[in-house]
């Protein structure tokens, strides 16, 4: 059995307690924001192995992750199936309506949605959401009215520190961490 004090001050995991879905935005939080592209003009994307385990723990712990983003690439794509996220939306202009509809289709309400972005096209998802992040290079006016502005960087751990803080707060964590060491 491991010794286990969190990280998080205990009114961020209150408020984030009975969280289901986990809405994410990719570039500039999936990614560290960077839009790269190669002679041909294919989209490269440099994702983070913690943010995706983190995500598949996430699932595992029954927080559904959802992908809404307003780019398309083979690269997201192929990443998104490698995480085996079931829910994705792509090339989408109106995230809240996204949303939404998937939370609709769920069956779940906002009162169980957390969400992470870093630009104003993701603020009518994070300021209806319950709990809400932003990596620490989102934009002022996200960081101002997020929940939790993470210590790691965007593509590079911000999305890990989420799923922890989620699993933490749902009682998860501890559970997983055990699992691994037994």
């Amino acid at each position: 059995m491991t010794t286990f004090a969190s990280r998080f001050p205990t009114p961020l995991l209150d408020k984030a307690r009975d969280i289901r879905v986990f809405f994410l935005d990719v570039d500039g939080v999936m990614t560290d924001g960077g839009l790269y592209f190669t002679s041909e003009g294919e989209v490269v994307k440099k994702f983070n192995s913690l943010d995706g385990h983190g995500l598949k723990l996430l699932k595992r712990s029954g927080i559904v992750p959802v992908v809404i983003t307003g780019r398309d690439s083979q690269a997201l794509r192929r990443r998104v199936a490698e995480l085996s996220i079931d829910h994705a939306y792509y090339g989408v202009e109106n995230k809240l309506l996204t949303a939404e509809t998937c939370l609709h289709n769920l069956g779940k309400d906002w009162s169980q949605a957390a969400a992470m972005g870093d630009d104003w096209p993701d603020l009518p998802v994070l300021l209806r959401s319950r709990f809400t992040f932003a990596p620490p290079q989102a934009h002022t006016e996200l960081q101002t009215r997020v929940d939790h502005v993470c210590s790691s960087v965007a593509g590079g751990g911000a999305v890990r520190e989420a799923c922890d803080l989620l699993m933490t707060a749902n009682g998860y964590y501890k559970l997983a961490l055990d699992e691994i060491l037994s």
